[in-house]
């Protein structure tokens, strides 16, 4: 069941058209991936060093950060390095590591969002049963359960996927994706498996986004009841619903038009489908919950206060 395939390395195509701008191109994804290390970095900082932000949300929130910061590091220094080469190659192994960290911070930060839907539905909706249920020991089971399960199901797509005999090795991106590496399978490679798993993985994460739509139900239904409610939905459900909304557009999009989408589009604006769960979210989310979450933002303020003095 060895992996019998002759390609060693993958080509890189989607840098074709990036060869006449590369410079500023370099700048400029320099400069954004900076800002998403120092916007995401500072979050997690501020939570773990402030113990009045020892709650069950904000765990939740680092939890979001510190998966922003591992995704974006999985393509940006590779990206940045291949904008200054003439040469875009990436190895066997390289690109499966890099497909799997690609499928697995968008999984993550799903199953990260479904945990803090399951957070606010308690608090809003069960406050009497919040503090006896969301025990330590709790917090840290759903902290586990929501990197362990896609860890473990992309850890099974990704090893399928290297049993396969490969005949091809020029990739249409400017970054490697489990999905383009299985159809450079030979003509008489089975690939089976590797559909079904792939399927199998998307419903058991479009019910982790049944199960928000149920959540949200619920704390609607329940928000409208008294103004209390509806202040503390106001504060700390609207960012979280913020971050789902984008997420689901810039992933949906990106599996619509990998799936279905036509290859007669200019290639810099497939690249920036492919990446723009890369760009948008890492920065937005926590600008989102910075701003909207009372204590973070006074902690922010705060500190911006004392420095001007």
């Amino acid at each position: 069941m060895d992996n019998v395939s002759n390609v060693k390395s993958f080509v890189l195509l989607g840098f074709n058209d990036t060869m006449n701008f590369t410079v500023p191109l370099f700048i400029i994804t320099l400069l954004h991936y900076c800002v998403i290390l120092f916007f995401n970095i500072s979050l997690v900082l501020l939570i773990v060093l402030d113990e009045n932000l020892h709650e069950p949300m904000y765990i939740f929130l680092s939890s979001f950060c510190i998966s922003a910061i591992y995704g974006t590091t999985g393509f940006y220094p590779k990206f940045l390095s291949d904008l200054l080469s003439s040469f875009h190659h990436i190895s066997y192994e390289g690109c499966l590591l890099q497909a799997f960290i690609m499928y697995l911070f968008p999984c993550c930060d799903l199953s990260i969002l479904a945990v803090m839907a399951f957070d606010r539905y308690l608090a809003i909706c069960r406050p009497l049963h919040y503090h006896s249920f969301m025990t330590k020991k709790r917090l840290s089971q759903l902290v586990c359960f929501s990197w362990l399960t896609p860890l473990c199901i992309l850890s099974i797509n990704i090893l399928l996927t290297s049993r396969l005999t490969l005949c091809r090795s020029k990739i249409e991106k400017v970054f490697c994706v489990n999905w383009v590496i299985v159809k450079l399978a030979c003509s008489d490679t089975d690939t089976l498996l590797n559909s079904v798993v792939s399927y199998v993985t998307i419903i058991i994460y479009l019910s982790h986004g049944f199960f928000i739509m149920w959540t949200y139900m619920h704390l609607i239904k329940t928000s409208v009841r008294s103004k209390e409610d509806r202040a503390k939905f106001m504060q700390t459900c609207v960012p979280h619903l913020t971050s789902l909304i984008t997420f689901l557009i810039v992933i949906l999009f990106d599996l619509m038009y990998m799936r279905f989408g036509s290859a007669d589009l200019p290639q810099s604006l497939q690249n920036f489908i492919a990446i723009e769960f890369l760009v948008i979210p890492p920065v937005m989310n926590p600008l989102i919950y910075g701003f909207k979450l009372t204590k973070i933002r006074n902690k922010i303020l705060s500190f911006v206060y004392r420095k001007q003095k």
